[in-house]
């Protein structure tokens, strides 16, 4: 019942940020066309239901002629929602627009003749200011730039249990300056009996192998890994692969049957310390009642403090839209202030514009908002940002089957370096 009272809340205040005055944000910037606008999205549950019906009740208030239309598909942490839309683009019927993960992800729909450059958009809602440089040139794929993000969340945080630390003789609130430093608690915990690390399935490991690199690389050297500066083979890298063994040594047996939600929530239920997770958790921890600082700490992964690491939704403009005018107003209200502050308010998330109010959002969105002004930022491999689709499918089954009865390292890293070749 109070979940109810919340998303109606939600809803309710979305509504009424939709008078703010600039173009992007007017309560009635009319199309010429009018008509339905599909907007397909893996949205169908949870904090990110919530958050899409905000979006929605600013678009119906900004475009009060357009009528949105749910495409959202359930299931599989999007993957349902992306096998449906790889048949539709293949058969030639596209939704008006679709989410998709913003930066490297969307180099095959690009490839494929599937994707319009929406570059344009940028000057034509006068947004191009709004964003961070490093985020525009990020958002690039071969120069040019196909989708407008919603949001933005950071890969690299861990997320901890003050009473499991403490219970293992540790500070409860400390923080540690490297991995190799953070190994000291994890054997604690350990040995305390309590499991030190958990994670769930392969993708959750890839975003652990790369908040890994992020911490031995530096911002640098990690960044390199997708941009060909940066060896695979390198001693480097191989050195941040033997940290990263080391790491899953102290996670769960039964981590391939479990997905994030159950990870965090041994964290959450005190069966574990840690949990590296992208920061969308904080909605399970708030959800469990639970208070950051009293019951859960979050701070970057050890030896990345300085990097943001970051993944988007955003949404595009597709090849052969039906409506392409109905898909640009949804685009101009995803872009908007008024559009982001309400949607990452629900969903938990921070805005990809840096003019929103850290004041409209939570303490943790605050030093999100924080960070991701100051920090360095990089692109997340797991959450694609980093590498196409088909170069973190590789990386993946390369993690799976290392993880899953593989201990040669070096062949390990023979096989990362083919994937990202």
């Amino acid at each position: 019942m109070r979940r109810s009272v919340v998303m109606a809340t939600i809803v309710a205040v979305a509504l009424g940020l939709g008078a703010c005055s600039s173009r992007a944000d007017s309560p009635a910037v009319v199309s010429p066309h009018g008509g339905n606008v599909e907007v397909f999205t893996w949205w169908a549950t949870g904090s990110e239901k919530v958050g899409l019906d905000a979006l929605v009740g600013v678009f119906e208030t900004q475009h009060p002629d357009v009528t949105f239309v749910n495409g959202a598909v359930a299931g599989g942490a999007g993957s349902a929602a992306k096998d449906r839309l790889e048949a539709r683009l293949t058969a030639g019927d596209p939704p008006d627009t679709f989410q998709a993960h913003a930066g490297k992800e969307l180099t095959g729909y690009i490839d494929a003749g599937q994707l319009q450059d929406i570059s344009g958009l940028y000057d034509a809602f006068d947004i191009r200011k709004k964003f961070p440089s490093d985020l525009l040139r990020l958002l690039q794929v071969h120069g040019k730039i196909y989708s407008i993000p919603s949001n933005i969340h950071r890969s690299n945080m861990v997320w901890a249990n003050p009473a499991v630390l403490a219970a293992a003789g540790l500070a409860p609130t400390a923080t540690y300056d490297s991995i190799k430093d953070w190994f000291l608690a994890l054997d604690a915990v350990k040995a305390s009996g309590k499991t030190a690390l958990s994670v769930a399935t392969t993708w959750t490991q890839v975003n652990l192998l790369e908040t890994v690199l992020m911490s031995d690389l530096g911002a640098v050297g990690y960044s390199g890994l997708w941009d060909g500066t940066t060896d695979w083979n390198g001693p480097a890298v191989t050195a941040g692969l033997a940290d990263f063994q080391k790491l899953m040594s102290y996670t769960n047996v039964d981590r391939d049957g479990l997905d994030w939600p159950d990870a965090t929530q041994r964290v959450i239920d005190g069966k574990a310390a840690f949990n590296v997770m992208g920061d969308w958790a904080a909605a399970a921890f708030e959800g469990a009642h639970k208070v950051a600082g009293t019951d859960y700490i979050y701070f970057p992964v050890p030896g990345s403090a300085s990097m943001f690491g970051f993944l988007a939704d955003s949404f595009t403009l597709p090849v052969g839209a039906p409506n392409p005018a109905g898909a640009k107003d949804w685009l101009e209200t995803v872009s908007s202030l008024t559009g982001q502050t309400a949607f990452n308010r629900a969903k938990g998330s921070i805005p990809a514009r840096t003019d929103a109010n850290p004041a409209d959002f939570s303490a943790y969105q605050q030093s999100a908002i924080k960070a991701f002004g100051e920090d360095t930022i990089v692109p997340s491999l797991a959450h694609g940002a980093a590498a196409s689709i088909t170069v973190l499918t590789a990386i993946s089954a390369a993690t799976k089957a290392f993880t899953t009865g593989g201990s040669d390292l070096a062949m390990y890293q023979s096989a990362l370096a083919a994937a990202a070749s």
